[in-house]
């Protein structure tokens, strides 16, 4: 892909994690009975945009380590390290 394409497959999936960010935040804005801003759905697009580019590198960074180029389970697992909750369900999930 050459860097034009690659930025115009960046826009398509920021826009569409915009559009699912917003649909979520809309349906609990209801429930709770407020209203959030067309700058709060960016504003939260943004932080979980840098938040995916930063576990996709340290997944990347596992998997070379290990001599791989294929993100694998256990990369994902070795993620989680830190959070108690997410490890177990994600080990129930891999027990099913």
């Amino acid at each position: 892909m050459t860097d034009v394409e690659d930025q115009a497959v960046e826009e398509r999936l920021k826009a569409a994690l915009w559009f699912s960010i917003g649909k979520i935040v809309d349906e609990e804005a209801l429930k709770l009975g407020v209203n959030a801003s067309p700058q709060f759905i960016g504003a939260l697009t943004e932080l979980l945009w840098t938040q995916i580019a930063n576990v996709s590198e340290d997944l990347r960074a596992f998997a070379r380590h290990a001599g791989r180029q294929t993100i694998s389970t256990e990369d994902v697992l070795l993620l989680t390290r830190r959070n108690e909750d997410l490890a177990k369900v994600l080990h129930s999930c891999l027990k099913k």
